[in-house]
């Protein structure tokens, strides 16, 4: 087989779908992952280029179900090399839960929902990838947010649960070093994706391109392009390391 075995979750669209371009332009293999988006997973597969790409599906948020994605992608793959640990929720349905306007009962399933998706189910995808790594090195690369240094006073348990990626990342990256696994972050800022659409053409569209000094939104393309570096030889010396793609939206020392 030709080129890397790569695992990215979460690919069927948005930032992940641009994720798996990249590598396929690469000449890579591609696992695309979905949890109910078989019809937009499939499409993404056929229109890739390269060969040998396959369509894996399971949630995140079932551990069960993460060991057995990675081990599918890896099986269909001929093993993995790179993880991209992409998918992620704002919230459990992606509405806000403020303290003064979120009952306890409603407080308490944000958080749980949220970390298990971006950690737990992250955690776990790390976890199963890195044995087939073991023996052959690799990269796990996760994609953060600002939101994990700036705060999300609207959606604390997504902010919350980057900044314990992070942490879970930079762990990992001590851990597995020894068995030449890299493992690394992207945190980016608003990126204009199809789920974003609607905030961007509202009233408020404005207001969020101005939070950069280039008065515009990051591209998937962008995003892509880091975590494709992250995931190459020649990034070893990054692991550990969270890079900020947020334009200047928010900067941190």
């Amino acid at each position: 087989m030709t080129g890397r075995a790569i695992l990215v979750t979460g690919s069927s669209r948005g930032i992940g779908r641009a994720i798996a371009a990249r590598f396929a332009a690469g000449g890579d293999r591609v696992a695309i992952h979905h949890r109910d988006s078989a019809a937009l997973a499939e499409k993404l597969a056929s229109e890739l280029p390269g060969t040998g790409h396959v369509v894996v599906q399971g949630d995140l948020a079932d551990p069960a179900a993460v060991r057995a994605l990675v081990d599918d992608a890896a099986a269909r793959l001929g093993g993995l090399d790179v993880l991209v640990n992409n998918a992620g929720v704002f919230g459990t349905v992606d509405r806000p839960h403020p303290v003064f306007e979120t009952s306890y009962d409603e407080w308490q399933a944000k958080w749980r929902g949220t970390f298990d998706v971006n950690l737990f189910g992250a955690a776990n995808a790390a976890w199963a990838a890195a044995q087939h790594m073991r023996e052959r090195g690799g990269r796990i690369v996760n994609v953060s947010s600002r939101g994990a240094f700036r705060g999300e006073p609207d959606q604390p348990a997504y902010g919350a649960s980057k900044a314990a990626l992070n942490s879970m990342a930079q762990s990992l990256a001590v851990a597995l070093a020894p068995y030449g696994i890299g493992v690394a972050c992207v945190a980016p800022g608003f990126v204009e994706t199809d789920m974003t659409k609607e905030h961007l053409e509202a009233e408020q569209g404005d207001a969020i391109r101005a939070q950069s000094p280039f008065n515009r939104v990051a591209r998937p393309e962008e995003i892509a392009s880091a975590v494709h570096w992250l995931a190459s030889g020649e990034a070893e010396w990054a692991s550990g390391t969270i890079v900020d793609l947020n334009g200047a939206s928010y900067l941190r020392t």
